[in-house]
């Protein structure tokens, strides 16, 4: 049964106790259905857990941004009265993209950000996002908000809230990186998402001539789901470019934190693709640095990278997690197959959808590289994209160590940075459990068709040894 969703922030007991449903602390954030796993009580609760933990680490002010969910604006009153129960005074940003409550959180007078969003799921979910001190909240930490919430741990106080604008400012940061002065026919797709407002400003000020899509906010995702991983969602995109003539489409995800490609021949790019292009300019001014990839990435990213002058680093998957790695290592890009792209190059270290789109384009108006010709010149490796099994939230790291169990009795060479990469003359396979969703994601890539079939029906027995059904690969 629903939980009820209604919630009046000024009936609510500030120290009473609250318990999540397990399922919404998320590695990386807090996410669920609204009205069932995420109710304003929820945001309320978060508010009071994540403002306690701030404060405890040295935090006066929080900024707090929403997306274009219709449950969006329910959520940030609910948690904007929990955080300044904890004495915490908030900044409001208003709605917009999750890099954009970044850009509040790392450029303005705060020490951390929650952003409301349900980033590319349907549209019946919403969620939170954390920053403190400029650095994403995940893991341990989102697990700890709970055992605050659930003991009613809390800092109590009365914090000040106050309603600002970043919108113009974060808008004229973007076009600080548009370089190169050759015209482009570009489409554009928000996919109706919280990116489309800044994508339309933006692009009003870019040379050449573009053609935008889908750039009105709504929640209700009226046009396609805003997830431009998933090939069906740029249909829309992929007819635009060649019916205009384009030299490329651009998409954004649901909160425009991450980035899709297609080039003139409306060819997909995939997001290790587009992590290899933008890694070989950022080689260019620092020779020899660190690039990030997550271990879904192609082989032709590591090696490429190499070939560039660079020092691969494969990486554990997750936004978060590359962040704090690449922070780690002082590396100046990182970046992972779904399509989150992070500069420390001339950036402030955070995934931004249409700063990367930005920094595409700036290569190829100042250079006569196409992203064709690019994607061209690849190496022709047969791959599936990535998969995901259905699989019980209980199940899904037992299931990878018995994988790996397996394969440590036959001899496998894995790589266990993040489930279980195994290499064979082949090529490789993927099985790892996801952060976000109760599934199990999986990836092979191959040298041809015979090799990638090999590797699939080898993939395949060990879910079926371990009581899932294989997907149809």
């Amino acid at each position: 049964m629903a939980r009820d969703a209604s919630f009046d922030p000024g009936a609510f007991d500030p120290l009473k106790a609250h318990r999540f449903a397990p399922s919404v602390l998320r590695e990386y954030d807090v996410r669920g259905v609204v009205g069932d796993t995420i109710t304003a009580a929820d945001a309320y609760g978060l508010g009071r857990a994540f403002g306690t933990l701030a404060r405890r680490r040295g935090a006066r002010a929080i900024a707090v941004g929403y997306d274009g969910r219709h449950s969006s604006p329910m959520l940030a009153e609910a948690l904007t009265q929990g955080l300044a129960a904890c004495g915490l005074d908030v900044r409001l940003v208003g709605r917009g993209p999750t890099p954009m409550l970044y850009f509040a959180a790392y450029t303005t007078d705060v020490d951390g950000g929650v952003m409301i969003t349900g980033s590319h799921n349907p549209p019946d979910y919403n969620g939170f996002k954390l920053v403190l001190h400029k650095a994403s909240v995940f893991g341990p930490d989102i697990q700890e908000l709970g055992r605050l919430a659930a003991a009613a741990d809390y800092e109590s106080g009365q914090g000040r809230i106050q309603e600002i604008s970043v919108f113009d400012a974060y808008v004229a940061r973007l076009l600080q990186d548009v370089k190169g002065e050759r015209r482009l026919k570009v489409a554009w797709d928000a996919g109706n998402g919280a990116m489309g407002e800044a994508m339309a400003a933006v692009t009003a000020r870019l040379p050449g001539e573009h053609f935008l899509l889908n750039a009105e906010i709504d929640g209700s995702f009226p046009n396609h789901h805003p997830d431009p991983t998933v090939a069906e969602n740029l249909e829309q995109l992929q007819e635009t470019v060649l019916r205009e003539g384009c030299d490329l489409g651009i998409a954004f995800d649901g909160d425009g934190d991450r980035l899709g490609l297609v080039d003139s021949q409306a060819r997909i790019v995939w997001g290790d693709q587009i992590l290899l292009f933008l890694a070989r300019d950022i080689l260019k001014r620092h020779p020899g640095a660190t690039i990030i990839g997550d271990v879904k990435c192609s082989e032709v990213l590591f090696d490429g990278i190499a070939a560039a002058g660079g020092r691969p680093l494969m990486w554990k998957t997750g936004h978060s997690v590359i962040k704090a790695k690449m922070k780690e290592i002082g590396a100046p890009f990182a970046g992972e197959m779904a399509a989150h792209f992070v500069f420390a190059d001339g950036f402030y270290g955070y995934d931004d959808g249409l700063h990367a789109a930005i920094r595409v384009l700036a290569i190829l108006q100042s250079s006569d590289q196409t992203l064709a010709g690019f994607r061209d010149g690849l190496p022709q490796l047969v791959n599936t994209p990535e998969l995901r099994v259905p699989c019980p939230e209980h199940r899904k790291q037992a299931v990878v160590e018995e994988v790996k169990a397996r394969l440590a009795a036959e001899g496998a060479e894995v790589t266990a940075i993040d489930g279980v990469r195994v290499k064979e003359k082949e090529g490789w396979w993927l099985l790892r459990a996801s952060n976000t969703e109760d599934a199990l994601t999986l990836r092979c890539e191959a040298a041809d068709a015979d090799g990638l079939a090999a590797l699939t029906a080898r993939l395949a027995a060990q879910l079926t040894a371990s009581g899932l059904t294989p997907p149809a690969f």
